[in-house]
């Protein structure tokens, strides 16, 4: 159950100084660019739940309000920060980081940010990496290439280690760009570092292009995602369409969460099933998915499949048997489990399917972000320096209702979103697939 308390964000100490950002706004005085910690955006801003929180005299659960402050906690002329990025590749990525060395630099007047390499393992003496000097020429043109500049790794690092390398370093600020895993990594630096009393800013912005991190809109990445996998599912329509009997098959990005797949699917309006991790369904039997698409064959010649990488997963033998190096659970390849069942399911029907399988999955993490993404990043990483020049620490900035917030690590990772089965993503999927709900019948 959530608790308001738990929305609650810590605070290193009294905001002493002065920002530095109030001379660019020195021309437009009338304007308040300033945010007092006071404001907030409500987690459930329905007038149904707030009259009900009102008639029962309980507190309203919201999330602190992101931006400038006008008192900061560190100076930061005298501030040293770092930037690292964990886990697997995202589009926008470098843009973040770009975002953050402008915004620390050549706003707020930051003289030394680290880029920290290869992931947390770059903040661990032994393995040797060295950090780079990162200043607004360095980073001048890295939003317009994929990948990380940093370099990335997986797997957890000991957190002691991590702050006592921070400490050598003399960093005051850690901005962590990563998704469920190193964020979860990162709460663990700022509690160290509490533990330790050494007074450090730990500012994550969530990057999965999964779209599963919890209280945030979207994760930055999701739209060029989605947009690649609406290209990649439009080739894989016209092969299906081609030829009699044609079977397109694409697999998209999802481990737990169908939300790239609900929505490429959506934008497309051509596919006849959507398979996600949420939903479990059947292969055989009269109610299963091979004989729902062999009565879509029949009906129209030829059909259309989106599958996102974690579904069906209960459906292999070793199910949850083996992990990777950050914990996560090593996933069989649905894809080709499909495409193996459809084909006997075929040989046996004599319904001499004709396949196209299309795994577009690492094209897309290592693209550049697209316009939409670009911008998001870039507001992303202002919040991010704002937040962490007041001293925010043990947070994530994301984007809730349309509004930049912060919202504390342990919370956000506290669960993972996906997408309700019972809620108005899945029922807009069924209504825009046709396809019938009866074959997700496992429970």
């Amino acid at each position: 159950m959530i608790n308001p308390t738990d929305f609650s964000v810590r605070t290193l100490g009294r905001c002493t100084v002065e920002s530095p950002i109030q001379r660019y706004w020195a021309h437009a005085r009338e304007m308040e660019i300033f945010v007092p910690d006071e404001d907030k955006i409500l987690l459930d801003d329905s007038l149904t739940s707030v009259a009900t929180s009102i008639a029962r005299n309980e507190t309203l659960t919201a999330f602190e309000l992101a931006g400038p402050r006008r008192k900061l906690f560190f100076d930061p002329a005298n501030s040293s920060c770092a930037i690292v990025t964990c886990g697997g590749l995202c589009p926008g990525i470098n843009d973040v980081i770009r975002g953050i060395v402008m915004q620390a630099c050549l706003r707020y007047g930051v003289r030394t940010i680290f880029g920290v390499q290869c992931g947390y393992e770059g903040l661990i003496k032994e393995y040797g990496h060295p950090v780079l000097n990162l200043t607004p020429e360095s980073v001048e043109n890295i939003h317009s290439l994929g990948g990380s500049m940093l370099g990335t790794s997986r797997g957890p690092q000991d957190a002691s280690q991590i702050v006592q390398r921070l400490c050598e370093l003399n960093i005051k600020i850690l901005f962590i760009i990563g998704g469920d895993g190193t964020l979860r990594g990162a709460n663990q630096i700022a509690g160290e570092a509490q533990r330790r009393d050494y007074p450090i800013s730990i500012v994550g912005i969530p990057k999965t292009i999964d779209n599963d991190i919890m209280f945030t809109d979207k994760s930055f990445g999701y739209e060029t995602a989605c947009a690649a996998a609406v290209e990649a599912i439009k080739a894989a329509h016209a092969e299906a369409r081609t030829v009699r009997n044609g079977v397109g098959l694409v697999k998209l990005m999802g481990r737990h969460s169908g939300f790239i797949a609900c929505s490429a699917a959506l934008a497309t309006s051509e596919v006849n099933f959507v398979l996600i991790p949420e939903v479990s369904f059947d292969l055989e039997g009269e109610n299963g998915f091979l004989e729902a698409l062999e009565r879509r064959i029949q009906h129209r010649g030829y059909a259309l499949i989106v599958v996102a990488e974690g579904a069906g997963q209960e459906l292999f033998d070793d199910f949850d048997k083996d992990t990777d190096l950050s914990g996560n659970v090593t996933l069989n390849d649905i894809g080709l489990l499909l495409k193996k069942n459809m084909e006997e399911h075929s040989k046996r029907r004599s319904l001499n399917l004709k396949f196209k399988y299309i795994d577009p999955s690492y094209m897309i993490r290592g693209l550049r972000a697209n316009p939409q993404d670009a911008s998001y990043c870039v507001r992303l990483a202002q919040n991010a320096v704002h937040a962490a020049m007041a001293g925010k620490t043990g947070i994530a900035i994301t984007c809730w209702h349309g509004h930049y917030v912060h919202v504390p690590i342990s919370l956000a990772v506290a669960t993972r979103k996906q997408v309700d089965p019972k809620g108005d993503l899945w029922h807009s999927v069924v209504e825009s697939t046709c396809q019938s709900p009866k074959f997700f019948s496992r429970s």
